[in-house]
C-alpha cells in the first residue's frame, strides 16, 4: 500500500460539516465511489488487508458496508453474508440488540448465514464508536463463527471504536 494511493482515496472523501446534525463532520464516500479507478484501488487495498488473515468468508454491515463487502467478495473469491437492520431479512433470522450513544438498535442476519468454526472478515465503510461493529462481531460469534478480522475504509480514531472490538484484529485504510 503506497502513500500516494491512500492520498488519492482520501482526497475523494468529501467532508460535510453539520450532517446529519450540527456538530457532526460526515465523511462522504460517494465521490470515491464515482471514481472507478480510485474505488478499485480502495478495494485492492482492503483485499490486501483481508489477505493478511485467514478469512473464509466476508460479512458486511448495512448499508455502505454492502458496497465494499460485495466488491471484496468478488475480489477475494470469498462468500458474502449480510448483516441488516431489524426486520429487513426475508428468511429466518437471528439478531442482537445493542446500545447506541442515545438509545438502542438491533441488527440481524439469516440464521443459516454463519458456518460454525469458520473465520470471517467483518467489513464496513467506517468505524466510529464501534457499537455496530461490536454487535456484528458478537452476532457472528453467537452463531459459532470466528471474527478473523474487522476491515474498514475509514476509522474515526478519536472515538476509540477499537476498544469496543476488544482483541479482534482491526484494519483500516484511513484514520481521522
Amino acid at each position: 500500500m503506497t502513500n500516494a494511493m491512500l492520498e488519492q482515496i482520501q482526497a475523494l472523501i468529501r467532508d460535510v460539516p453539520d450532517f446529519p446534525r450540527p456538530g457532526i463532520l460526515f465523511h462522504d464516500i460517494t465521490p470515491l465511489l464515482a471514481d472507478a479507478k480510485a474505488f478499485a484501488c480502495a478495494i485492492d487495498l482492503l483485499a490486501e488487508c483481508i489477505a493478511r488473515h485467514r478469512s473464509e468468508g466476508i460479512v458486511a454491515i448495512e448499508s455502505r458496508g454492502f458496497i465494499f463487502g460485495a466488491a471484496l467478495a468478488l475480489k477475494t473469491h470469498l462468500p458474502l453474508q449480510l448483516i441488516r437492520k431489524q426486520g429487513k431479512l426475508p428468511s429466518k433470522s437471528i439478531g442482537i440488540s445493542y446500545q447506541l450513544e442515545y438509545g438502542s438498535d438491533r441488527i440481524e442476519m439469516h440464521a443459516d448465514a454463519i458456518m460454525p468454526d469458520r473465520a470471517y472478515a467483518l467489513v464496513d465503510d467506517l468505524i466510529a464508536t464501534g457499537g455496530t461493529a461490536a454487535a456484528a462481531a458478537d452476532l457472528i460469534e453467537l452463531q459459532g463463527g470466528e471474527v478473523d478480522c474487522c476491515v474498514f475504509l475509514i476509522e474515526l480514531a478519536f472515538l476509540h471504536g477499537r476498544k469496543r472490538l476488544g482483541n479482534r484484529q482491526i484494519e483500516s485504510l484511513i484514520q481521522y
